[in-house]
């Protein structure tokens, strides 16, 4: 690469460093019988549970992955397979505050993230309180969750599981150099 490209993809690279980044991340799981139903690190009484390889909080692996995706470190796959034992029935709280902690590493801190979680059933609203401050607890910004439903389309209108969608917006900390 000649030096004139160089100067300029570094000269790009430290303008960006000074802008908000934005990700987005999605998870979605099957339900299955036996409840409770855990959403964004809260326990909703419920007659099913996500499956998945880890606690199958599926809230909490979007949110993951859209912090991890704004930060540039990958995605929740990457951080935590599947295929290591050590991820099963793993906290996904606590994989959410390993990404907060790799965006931290990279010089960014969470402001804002938006949650919707598209499901039949259970109603968010009751729970929808507890489930922002886990989220705000765990990622130090603010958090919004929003319950939709699929009107009786598809997989998720069958009742057959959940989708969650999150956008997170982070900031470079002040003081730091994003790496």
């Amino acid at each position: 690469m000649p030096p004139d490209e160089k100067s300029a993809i570094a000269e790009t690279n430290s303008t960006h460093q000074h802008y908000p980044r934005t990700g987005i991340g999605y998870d979605s799981h099957r339900f299955a019988a036996g409840g409770p139903l855990l959403l964004g690190g809260v326990s909703v009484p419920s007659d099913v549970h996500l499956v998945g390889h880890s606690d199958g909080d599926a809230i909490a692996h979007a949110l993951t992955d859209a912090i991890l995706g704004a930060c540039g470190e990958g995605d929740i796959g990457t951080l935590f397979p599947d295929t290591d034992p050590a991820n099963a029935d793993r906290d996904s709280i606590e994989m959410l505050k390993v990404a907060v902690g790799r965006a931290a590493g990279r010089g960014f801190t969470i402001v804002n993230a938006d949650v919707t979680v598209i499901a039949e059933k259970p109603r968010l609203a009751p729970y929808r309180d507890a489930i922002v401050a886990v989220l705000e607890l765990a990622t130090g910004g603010a958090v919004s969750v929003k319950g939709k439903t699929n009107e009786g389309m598809g997989w998720i209108g069958r009742g057959e599981g959940l989708a969650c969608i999150a956008v997170a917006t982070l900031v470079p900390s002040e003081g730091r150099t994003v790496a």
